[in-house]
């Protein structure tokens, strides 16, 4: 969320910048700035109302004191007429204070400078390139048909306990996935981030906090009873973590990660680009957050990209990483990058990973704050990463590491799985 001060002293910059995501804020801003106007207003108000209450009390207590009853009791009737003031002048303050908060839920984040403008993901900018394409043989199989070759994952039985994107791994398949969790928290852990176990439920302050609410309310199980939503990725709870928090400046760099299970009820249209484990409504994820102080978030956010990198390069997956143009920003992010593996049996892109900076759009609505060096509280920056998602990187294992005599597993993998092809 952005700050109400940024927006008084940077009113125009802002309409500017929200241009790049193709967005006319024009009208958003200036009712922002007319409801933070009439809020101060009436806050100014109450204020004095509730000055002069105070003052009255006190002389009508002097007055009582000295005998002078009529008086005080014409005082005390002012005082009741001030109190049906400050009454309402309280109701209107947070109506309007309400109000106020609801319209700076629906301004996204202002894109940073090297956000390229773009409507769609087409607009998207490659950046880097890395891996050989496999050549596979004529009668190479997308995942989901390997799949059902070697009974590794079994969609239909998903949809028979569940529905449709939610499938059941088995026997070596259900093993590969355990293997790849353990190795991308292994990797994390290996780079500095704390491992931690965290709920796959959050209250709505947590939605709130870290931006899926109200932006993404559509895309998330919500459990009606309890008032709870089933996560859309870790960095939901992890964030969540510090929010009401204030942490010391030494404390940076702070770094988590998180297996998680995911659930999404949008999972797009029908054909071979959902198909398989293409788009999921649960899947499994292995996060990383980071708080930040600053003046470091973009420093960091270079080596969550390399660090990302470095798992692609050992996995030998041809991938390759976007700098996400405006259009296709995501609503609380300043500047993401998305990593994408290639499927030769699919012959195209496949997303893997999305790493952003959303400096301190999210500190703000999650009352995240550090303390300098002078003792004065300021807006840390928060950072997070898919360190990997892993249906498409599984997706891309299977596809791409398929022969005729089955699907090698990617030399690091072996000591996890303990096996070195499905056949």
């Amino acid at each position: 969320m952005l700050q109400l001060q940024t927006i008084r002293e940077k009113k125009e910059e802002i309409i500017k910048a929200l241009q790049k995501r193709n967005l006319d804020g024009t009208l958003l801003i200036e009712n922002v700035l007319q409801l933070d106007e009439k809020r101060r207003s009436t806050q100014t108000q109450l204020d004095r109302a509730l000055a002069e209450a105070n003052s009255l009390s006190k002389e009508i207590g002097m007055l009582f004191k000295n005998g002078k009853q009529q008086e005080a009791n014409v005082l005390k009737e002012k005082t009741g007429t001030l109190k049906e003031e400050s009454k309402k002048l309280g109701e209107e303050l947070n109506n309007t204070a309400e109000e106020l908060q609801s319209l700076l839920y629906q301004i996204p984040n202002i894109p940073h400078p090297s956000v390229p403008s773009g409507n769609t993901e087409e607009d998207n900018v490659e950046i880097f390139k890395e891996g050989d394409i496999p050549i596979l043989a004529g009668d190479a199989l997308p995942h989901w048909e390997l799949a059902k070759k070697y009974d590794i994952i079994d969609f239909e039985l998903g949809v028979k306990i569940t529905g449709a994107g939610f499938p059941v791994y088995k026997g070596k398949g259900a093993r590969l996935q355990r293997a790849l969790i353990a190795y991308f928290l292994d990797k994390n852990t290996e780079a500095g981030y704390t491992e931690i176990q965290v709920p796959h439920l959050v209250n709505e302050a947590s939605g709130y906090g870290t931006g899926q609410l109200p932006d993404k309310e559509g895309q998330m199980y919500h459990v009606g009873v309890d008032d709870l939503y089933l996560i859309p990725t870790g960095e939901v709870p992890v964030t969540n973590i510090f929010r009401n928090e204030i942490v010391n400046e030494k404390d940076f760099p702070i770094r988590y990660t998180a297996y998680t299970p995911c659930f999404r009820r949008e999972a797009g249209s029908y054909g071979a680009h959902v198909r398989g484990l293409n788009r999921l409504h649960q899947f499994d994820k292995v996060e990383i957050v980071r708080v930040e102080h600053p003046e470091k978030s973009y420093e960091a956010l270079d080596g969550m990209v390399d660090h990302i990198k470095n798992i692609l390069r050992e996995l030998k997956l041809p991938y390759r990483v976007l700098r996400l143009c405006g259009g296709d920003l995501g609503f609380t992010a300043a500047l993401t990058f998305d990593f994408e593996v290639f499927s030769t049996a699919q012959d195209r892109w496949l997303e893997i990973s999305s790493v952003s900076n959303f400096e301190t759009y999210q500190a703000n609505r999650l009352k995240l704050r550090y303390k300098d060096e002078n003792g004065k509280s300021k807006l840390a920056h928060t950072l997070n990463g898919s360190s990997l998602a892993l249906p498409r990187v599984l997706a891309g294992i299977l596809e791409n590491y398929q022969t005729p005599e089955g699907i090698q597993i990617p030399e690091v993998l072996i000591p996890y799985t303990n096996f070195n092809i499905i056949d």
